[in-house]
């Protein structure tokens, strides 16, 4: 029997390597996903020309043009759901996300972000964790509630800070474990495999099809 791919949403704001990273897992097959659309705030986004390259309906659209908040995701929800999304990616979004998109898309709603958290949340977080003389950095995949960078953690990602790094090369180590990781929780919420308890994600066991 063959499994059915469900339509995931991107909302990214810069050059896109981790919706780059998604494009190549749901291409590559090893996850039951597929990349439906891709929406950033930014026209002159790389993610947008990456969408482009791969044939994936993309759209820019400018807060600016829109009078409030809600109005500007209620546009995003629209093109979400005309692309029957049924998960939404965060890939360096630099847009705090609203009731709006949360309430149309509770608990399917993930982000990416370069810190183990929930030690130095907020931009930056390899440069906190850098200024802080951290031994042990990383990256966390989370789902998104009303907090910035506060929800459940789906995966984690740790990595040394090594003696001879510099905040770049620190930032490069960590996007790699980022381009891992992602593709990783998108692969386990297509199977079906995340259940939410509270603050909690547990990992399903993979279902054996017949």
């Amino acid at each position: 029997m063959k499994k059915s791919v469900i339509p995931v949403g991107v909302l990214a704001s810069g050059n896109g390597s981790n919706l780059q990273a998604l494009i190549d897992a749901c291409e590559s097959g090893s996850t039951s996903a597929k990349i439906a659309v891709v929406i950033s705030d930014k026209g002159d986004a790389h993610a947008l020309k990456r969408a482009e390259k791969h044939r994936i309906p993309n759209f820019h659209l400018d807060r600016k043009a829109f009078d409030s908040r809600r109005t500007y995701e209620g546009r995003i929800v629209e093109i979400l759901r005309q692309h029957k999304v049924e998960l939404v990616c965060l890939a360096g979004y630099m847009k705090i996300v609203g009731e709006t998109i949360l309430g149309a898309f509770k608990d399917r709603v993930m982000n990416i972000h370069p810190a183990l958290l929930p030690s130095f949340p907020g931009p930056d977080g390899q440069k906190q964790a850098f200024d802080y003389g951290v031994k042990i950095a990383g990256c966390t995949v989370h789902f998104v509630d009303a907090k910035v960078d506060h929800g459940p953690i789906i995966c984690q990602a740790a990595l040394p800070v090594m003696d001879d790094d510099t905040l770049e090369t620190l930032k490069a180590r960590i996007l790699g474990k980022e381009h891992e990781i992602y593709p990783k929780a998108v692969a386990l919420f297509a199977d079906n495999r995340l259940k939410i308890e509270g603050r909690r994600v547990y990992i399903l066991p993979k279902k054996v099809l017949p």
